[in-house]
């Protein structure tokens, strides 16, 4: 694998840079602190084709590579994990599924809004009672005449609040327990019976609408089936695979913040006569975090690639999940001890970091499920 960046990735990477430090980093504390980014921002995600990447343009995408892909969410993750969570669930779990797997129509409906800001989507696939293992999942869905009928719950659902189409994964085999009788379905969130609450009071991701969904007799047409019938689980489990990378791209970007304002700050905050940075102790957590953060991002990169020349990814992505993820609340962490006491309020940015970065460690596969299915791959044997 060649590490250097093209023109074009470099481009990519700038625009997504500037566009960070002009648009998000002098908001994130605010909208920290009220609960809810700016969703202007959304158009302006979309304006710049961030919400396009790897969707191919005669489909209403920006086109590009994986690589790029991960250079913005870096960038985002860097300014705001609540603004990067946006363009990796709209883009990166719901429209990259309709160009996977989605219909002409299908496509042609939703892609282009999707990719262009003009709609947001979310991917309804945690209940209250299933997690990890959401091959149990309850919600069902019935077949009646030529419609579905959708009853059931959801939980802890990204840009549940403010979607305009959430692709909802629910049983549809009665007779077919497990993974195999779960089927996909695209639900425009103003289909009557669809129902949605926020979820506030949270650790981290503050900024981000994280919603309570409900479904009461939500009918829906025979074409808002995603794949075939019984094709749901592998859909979502594509869809993570692929969200995973997105995820540790964002966790880079944590980690990098934390460090160039450590950097920064051991620099300007004076003790025992000299700059903090001159004290021995202080370099090593930036040490530590340099190294993190790279060897973070080198394990992303290696997804991406494998991604781009149609190669198995899935594993190496659980990898990259599982160390971006520890390692940005490993260099949150020692951010905070860089700042000591200032770190502990927000008028710096390493709190917020820390509490972003922690349930990075949870969602989409908990550090846990990563080491399980990384060690399923080494000695083909599963835990689950």
């Amino acid at each position: 694998m060649d590490l250097t960046l093209s023109p074009e990735q470099l481009a990519v990477r700038q625009l997504a840079a500037e566009f960070t430090d002009r648009e998000i980093i002098p908001h994130a504390a605010a909208w920290d602190r009220r609960e809810s980014v700016d969703l202007g921002i959304v158009k302006k995600l979309g304006d710049l084709g961030f919400l396009g990447l790897t969707i191919p343009e005669d489909r209403g995408g920006s086109g590009g590579d994986h690589l790029s892909y991960c250079l913005v969410m870096e960038e985002l993750g860097r300014g705001d994990s609540s603004v990067r969570g946006i363009v990796s669930v709209s883009l990166g779990l719901v429209a990259k599924s309709i160009a996977a797997f989605g219909t002409g129509e299908q496509q042609e409906e939703w892609l282009p809004r999707l990719c262009s800001g003009d709609a947001i989507g979310c991917f309804a696939l945690t209940e209250p009672g299933t997690g990890s293992d959401a091959g149990e999942l309850t919600t069902r869905a019935v077949r009646d005449g030529d419609d579905w009928v959708i009853d059931g719950a959801k939980v802890f659902i990204t840009n549940g609040t403010w979607a305009d189409v959430a692709l909802v994964f629910a049983r549809t085999g009665a007779d077919q327990p497990g993974r195999k009788g779960i089927s996909a379905f695209l639900v425009p969130t103003d289909t009557p019976g669809f129902g949605r609450t926020e979820i506030h009071g949270k650790l981290g991701l503050r900024g981000q609408a994280t919603a309570e969904m409900s479904f009461s007799g939500c009918r829906v047409p025979a074409a808002a089936l995603l794949g075939a019938e019984g094709q749901g689980f592998r859909i979502a489990m594509a869809a993570l695979a692929k969200g995973r990378m997105s995820l540790a791209a964002g966790c880079v970007g944590v980690a990098r913040g934390c460090l160039e304002a450590s950097v920064a700050y051991a620099g300007e905050r004076v003790q025992f006569r000299k700059p903090i940075a001159g004290h021995q102790l202080v370099q090593q957590l930036l040490a530590e975090m340099a190294v993190d953060a790279d060897a973070a991002r080198l394990l992303v990169w290696r997804v991406a690639d494998l991604i781009d020349r149609h190669e198995p990814f899935e594993t190496e992505a659980s990898m990259a999940k599982l160390f971006a993820s520890e390692a940005a609340v490993r260099c949150a962490n020692n951010a905070l001890q860089v700042f000591g006491g200032y770190g502990y309020i927000d008028e710096y940015p390493v709190a917020k970091y820390l509490r972003d970065a922690r349930v990075t460690t949870l969602y989409e596969g908990t550090s846990q499920i990563q080491q399980l299915i990384i060690g399923r791959a080494l000695t083909g044997i599963s835990a689950f």
